[in-house]
């Protein structure tokens, strides 16, 4: 088993709303700077964008009910990470909450890194979702 660290940021605004805005992957490009530093590209059923370290190939699952806004990141490399993101009710508000997990290749610096950089993005994103 992989450790994991799971980023939480609460956000005023109902959270089917909130879901509704933010769950098409261009609107990533606005708030995810770890994953995109960019446009993103529709390629199939894919997103090409721009990352901190390269090109990277994105999927997302699909629209759902449930706030569930999971993404497989790939750098060309042949492997993809898979980053679990939810968006739920916090009583009238939302909570977002995105886990990463740390592979044996990733150091405890790079990871903590890492970490920062979504607690940032995820500021970011309540500042356009309540600003």
């Amino acid at each position: 088993m992989l450790p994991s660290y799971v980023v939480t940021q609460t956000i005023a605004r109902n959270w089917v709303d909130l879901y509704e805005t933010i769950w098409q992957p261009p609107f990533f490009s606005r708030w995810a700077s770890g994953l995109s530093q960019g446009e993103m590209v529709a390629q199939g059923d894919r997103w090409k964008s721009r990352g901190p370290d390269g090109d990277v190939l994105i999927r997302f699952t699909d629209h759902n009910v449930y706030g569930i806004m999971d993404h497989y990141v790939g750098s060309g490399l042949g492997k993809e990470i898979y980053i679990p993101m939810r968006v739920i009710a916090n009583q009238l508000g939302a909570q977002v909450m995105i886990t990463l997990f740390r592979d044996d290749l990733t150091s405890e610096a790079r990871f903590a890194d890492d970490v920062a950089a979504v607690k940032r993005d995820l500021q970011t994103l309540n500042q356009l979702m309540t600003g």
